[in-house]
């Protein structure tokens, strides 16, 4: 039996209608939005690219949006002085710098100087604490971390002590959702194991996983036989291997693979995310939710 699909772009669809009702009730109740500013250094297609697609999402939404272009030479000082400026700034609820930053500019000294309650992208020292303390300490989890619980929430996947693996221990995505996962309350109450390049006997590890959750960024790492029958997938890999023109555009577009095999791993799994269109629609939506809940906590509507 081929293996249920969860789809990011249908669950970002969902949340996003729900996060604009919500703005709009307070609109309507406060007379405030959720105020998100992005801050891009530079003109690095990349990230112009996707500060331009946060940008789109937050006017979508409802929310109050700017987007702080500064030039590639803007010195440390300047940038650290533009960051204060919107901590102070009550109608800001969310500061996003994006990465990465030129090699002239500290970026652990810039993040960090992020009010945490602001700091939406859940990266924040302050943030990770929380995060390990977890329950109502939790304001803004990580974006990719959230989105892959949100997935297997709504995916409908019974995590009350199953066994869940995580291949991969980046700060961004396998130390966060390992924790998360181990943590009391819904889509957790796992037990968890962290695997990564050291593991000795990855396979066997990947085996008695009830959820395997893939985040190591090599293409399809993870063969078929790895899985367990019936075990729910989340594929958080998008690699690149080549190009190929679009049928619909006529233009060169990337060939995007996941880390797991998942034309092979889907007959065997029980549900599963594909590439594209599984775990990365969830990240910007997830930063969403972030900010308007930035606005929660100062109106006091969030505790």
């Amino acid at each position: 039996m081929t293996a249920q699909l969860i789809k990011g772009t249908d669950i970002r669809e969902e949340i996003l209608e729900e996060i604009t009702k919500e703005v709009a009730d307070i609109k309507e109740k406060h007379g405030q939005v959720p105020g998100l500013v992005t801050i891009l250094v530079g003109e690095n297609p990349a990230s112009v690219s996707y500060v331009t697609l946060k940008g789109k999402t937050a006017n979508r939404v409802g929310f109050k949006e700017l987007q702080d272009n500064q030039d590639e030479n803007i010195s440390e000082a300047d940038l650290l002085a533009l960051i204060d400026k919107y901590n102070k700034d009550d109608s800001i609820h969310g500061i996003l710098v994006q990465l990465p930053l030129p090699d002239h500019i500290d970026e652990k000294k810039i993040l960090n100087a992020i009010d945490p309650d602001k700091d939406v992208d859940g990266f924040h020292p302050v943030n990770v604490g929380r995060l390990m303390i977890g329950g109502s300490e939790v304001k803004f989890p990580p974006c990719t971390p959230a989105g892959i619980q949100e997935m297997i929430v709504r995916g409908g996947v019974e995590t009350s002590g199953a066994e869940v693996v995580v291949v991969g221990r980046s700060n961004i995505v396998g130390k966060p959702i390992a924790n998360m996962m181990v943590q009391k309350g819904p889509g957790a109450n796992s037990t968890v194991t962290i695997v990564h390049t050291r593991t000795k006997d990855l396979e066997g590890h990947c085996k008695r996983a009830d959820v395997l959750i893939v985040a190591a960024g090599v293409p399809g790492l993870v063969k078929p036989e790895w899985i367990k029958p019936g075990a729910c997938v989340i594929d958080v890999g998008v690699n690149r291997v080549g190009e190929k023109i679009s049928e619909k555009t006529g233009k060169k577009v990337a060939i995007l693979r996941g880390d797991v095999d998942f034309d092979a791993a889907k007959e065997i799994a029980g549900s599963i995310t594909p590439v594209p269109g599984g775990v990365g629609p969830m990240t910007i939506t997830m930063l969403m939710r972030n900010t308007l809940n930035s606005l929660k906590y100062q109106l006091g509507l969030m505790e």
